[in-house]
């Protein structure tokens, strides 16, 4: 395999990347600067992360988030629910920035990113290299991921429970827990996910 030429992102030095075994990373020969990493079975276990994930996104948007109860009445919502309860009360501007960063663009990003990895690990199995499509959706997904905003909404969510807490019953439902895990799964997936390990797959024309 050809050596690829990289310049560092901490001091622009252009270097040759030699190619890498599993478990082994590369850093800058002048500054130390991680250029390259390549993890055991990363790409497995991110298919395996992405799917969970999806799981836990349809979950998510699926079950109330939370209950409200005050004076015998009881109200519920989703995360679409509040999108919907927002565009009502005519803040037609929150409606659609809440509907897109915590259901459009999320969903759009598992979309992708599960397109990419299951089209890549179908070709590895058949001994093929990656279709070149794959590149296109691969470029989507870093915009995607950085528009997936569920843990600022986690965070508002956790303000008002707190705030509410105090002139009503507040109770949290599945939604909110499987909310939470996505915060957390997200981070996880990008911390597996190899983009120049796919670019390196893909077969070229």
């Amino acid at each position: 395999m050809t050596q690829t030429l990289i310049a560092c992102p901490g001091c622009d030095l252009l270097q040759r990347l030699p190619p890498l075994a599993e478990g082994e990373r590369t850093r800058c020969v002048r500054c130390g600067h991680l250029l390259a990493k390549r993890a055991v079975a990363s790409l497995e276990r991110c298919l395996a992360l992405t799917i969970a994930a999806a799981v836990l996104f349809l979950v998510a948007n699926a079950t109330p988030l939370m209950g409200l109860s005050v004076v015998g009445r009881t109200a519920s919502t989703t995360i679409i629910g509040g999108a919907v309860a927002l565009w009502r009360h005519d803040e037609r501007i929150t409606a659609m920035v809440v509907a897109f960063c915590a259901v459009l663009a999320p969903a759009a990003f598992l979309v992708a990113l599960l397109t990419v990895l299951m089209a890549e690990r179908r070709a590895s199995i058949r001994g093929l290299p990656a279709p070149r499509w794959i590149g296109e959706i691969l470029r989507w997904t870093r915009y995607l991921h950085a528009w997936s905003l569920l843990e600022v909404m986690l965070l508002g969510m956790m303000v008002a429970l707190v705030k509410i807490a105090e002139l009503a019953s507040v109770s949290a439902d599945v939604g909110v827990f499987s909310v939470a895990a996505l915060t957390v799964l997200f981070p996880a997936i990008m911390a597996h996910f190899e983009p120049r390990e796919i670019w390196r797959r893909i077969e070229w024309k």
